[in-house]
């Protein structure tokens, strides 16, 4: 695809600093820090090719699938409005890292411009095996971990992205025409996707927002083993971190409607769990 960079980034202004969760912190080797922004910058820019609503959904495939082609070395001939996939390509192939774990979160953006609802927990899982579960892999990859550690990264991954749909469950219907809840529980729970657009959630919402929330716990209570099995000591606090704060977000889930109001921590809140989680790391 030969176009300007305009029709194929769609720049949100949003970067690590806007996340929930740390991305390239202190606590990793100084070594990896830089791949890790390049990893972080491809995924920002596919998200935010896939979150633009104003462009049409065929041009959001176009753009992706010209990202996925820098990054698998399909282009004939450099392209600079692509560089973001092109320097992501270089970094993995100079740490030996997979090149599916960049192209598996294209393939969840594709589907996320086509695609606006899931019928099942089980549909929002897969789904986020390749929208979040890449992350995951990619940093223990980087790390040199063991691949047989990968359900639990998984895991974490899978409950963070499940948060994330939590805490913007509102915004996203809204600006998007997006819902991420199971409608499966809410047709059991007498819920409607229209109910998001409420200031509160009424009892039924709040009641499949609830069972998402147990399903966020399971995969949490796996996510806790992955610092017990890394190697890297800096990558078991980081781990040790997200989940620490994973698991103060879903308490606050429980006890807050995100539609009345936005669920996050503090700063003093997010410095606090976030140590806890390290030292559970370290030790």
């Amino acid at each position: 695809m030969n176009a300007d960079l305009k029709t194929v980034e769609t720049p949100s202004g949003k970067g690590a600093a806007d996340e929930n969760f740390p991305v390239g912190s202190f606590l990793l080797p100084k070594r990896l820090r830089p791949h890790v922004m390049t990893y972080y910058a491809f995924a920002r820019a596919i998200d935010d090719i896939a979150d633009d609503p104003d462009t049409l959904p065929q041009d959001k495939i176009t753009g992706l699938n010209a990202m996925d082609d820098a990054l698998w070395g399909r282009n004939k001939k450099p392209d600079e409005t692509l560089a973001k996939a092109t320097a992501l390509r270089a970094s993995m192939l100079e740490t030996n890292v997979d090149l599916t774990h960049g192209s598996d979160l294209v393939s969840a953006f594709r589907q996320d411009a086509v695609q606006s609802r899931y019928n099942t927990w089980h549909d929002l899982i897969d789904y986020c095996m390749r929208s979040a579960s890449p992350v995951g892999r990619y940093l223990l990859e980087l790390h040199g971990e063991n691949k047989a550690h990968f359900e639990y990264s998984d895991a974490l991954c899978n409950a963070l992205q499940v948060i994330n749909h939590l805490q913007d469950c509102a915004d996203d219907l809204r600006t998007l025409d997006r819902c991420y809840l199971p409608l499966d529980w809410c047709e059991e729970a007498g819920a409607s996707v229209d109910m998001l657009r409420e200031e509160t959630s009424p009892p039924a919402l709040r009641a499949v927002q609830m069972k998402c929330i147990e399903g966020t716990e399971n995969l949490l209570r796996q996510a806790d083993k992955l610092p017990g099995k890394l190697k890297s000591k800096s990558l078991s606090m980081e781990s040790g971190v997200i989940i620490s704060i994973a698991w103060k977000l879903v308490d606050k889930l429980k006890r807050q409607d995100p539609l009345a109001s936005r669920v996050e921590l503090s700063k003093p809140q997010f410095m606090l769990y976030g140590l806890k989680g390290a030292i559970k790391g370290l030790f």
